[in-house]
């Protein structure tokens, strides 16, 4: 029988720890709340019993608020520690996803700027038509890797073409006047407001919002939302347009310069 290695034991608890720390936090914070509610509710009999005894020893029907305080605040000690310690784990938990959010949005930006450098690189070295050939074999691929005959497929009421969602590799029926009708829709809607969201778009199309949707989308800055489509055939035989995103929507969308 092998030795237990307890370094590495310790190493991978210290990783899950660190990896589930904002839902642990948050899980302590909660319990902490109804722990201290429980305390409180705990105490209020012995506090009354000292007002009471307070009230005696003054000779008072009543106690001020102040009087009341200070008989009473000793019984109050244990709830209030536990609840200023559920609010520390439970602003510790957002401040633990808040920098998770931003080193997210800034490995996306640099992936983003990274994929555009190349992009463009791309075009310089093997010109414009070569270019439009290695995206149409792209388009092929992402179909044939993605074969509707294993997907779910979106029905709506703009169109009964097949569609894919290249990016998100989702299907759905509409068609291309339908796309650009959206496209143009949402440009308009990017010069007047600055910014749309990818669920915005994707509410043009009539096809339900993703999770990220709404933390995706497109910045003015960046330019007019630019739709390309290539025409391919679905695994079942029925044409298909597969439809990226010359620009891609980012993370940050919202944020004006």
């Amino acid at each position: 029988m092998s030795k237990p290695n307890v370094p590495q034991f310790i190493k991978d608890a210290s990783r899950m720890v660190e990896k589930h720390s904002p839902e642990i936090l948050m899980g302590i914070g909660i319990a902490g709340m109804i722990t201290t509610t429980i305390l409180a509710v705990k105490a209020t009999p012995k506090a009354l019993k000292l007002i009471d005894e307070k009230k005696k020893e003054e000779h008072k029907d009543e106690l001020t608020p102040m009087e009341t305080v200070k008989t009473t605040w000793k019984c109050y000690i244990p709830a209030a520690v536990s609840g200023m310690t559920s609010i520390a784990c439970i602003v510790g938990a957002g401040s633990v996803n808040a920098k998770r959010n931003a080193a997210l949005a800034t490995a996306y930006k640099l992936s983003e700027t990274a994929l555009t450098e190349y992009r463009d690189a791309v075009v310089e070295t093997i010109g414009e038509k070569k270019a439009e050939l290695v995206k149409d074999k792209v388009a092929e691929d992402k179909v044939k890797k993605n074969p509707v005959s294993a997907s779910e497929v979106i029905v709506t009421e703009r169109g009964n073409t097949l569609c894919l969602d290249g990016t998100f590799g989702r299907y759905f029926l509409s068609d291309i006047d339908k796309i650009k009708k959206a496209e143009n829709e949402l440009n308009r809607r990017l010069i007047n407001e600055m910014y749309v969201s990818l669920n915005e778009f994707y509410d043009e199309l009539d096809i339900p919002h993703i999770e990220i949707g709404d933390r995706l989308g497109w910045n003015l800055d960046d330019g007019k939302i630019e739709l390309e489509t290539k025409a391919k055939i679905a695994d079942d035989g029925r044409p298909c347009i597969v439809i990226e995103y010359s620009i891609a929507p980012r993370y940050d969308y919202y944020k004006l310069s």
